[in-house]
């Protein structure tokens, strides 16, 4: 099952300008944003994240209905958050 995943960014790297440190649900990762172009994001956005890559910019109220859903089918979301856990960056 492929889910996408509601993070916020943390840090915008500043010698890549296309990688943001995002926090999962606890878990850090770096995460490409390069494919939103239209409104750049910023420390503090939410955006929906697939494979290593944000896909779009959410609101807040989106990504908390995004979390209840992914921890109410349990397993696949438990299964995603141990992936993250495994890519963790320090």
């Amino acid at each position: 099952m492929c889910l996408g995943i509601p993070g916020v960014i943390v840090e915008i790297l500043p010698d890549q300008p296309d990688l943001a440190t995002v926090d999962v649900s606890g878990v850090r990762r770096a995460i490409n944003i390069g494919l939103i172009t239209e409104d750049e994001p910023e420390p503090g956005d939410w955006i929906l994240i697939h494979v290593g890559f944000a896909l779009s910019k959410i609101d807040e109220v989106e990504a908390k209905a995004a979390m209840d859903f992914l921890e109410g089918i349990g397993q696949a979301y438990e299964d995603e958050i141990e992936a993250l856990k495994e890519s963790r960056i320090e």
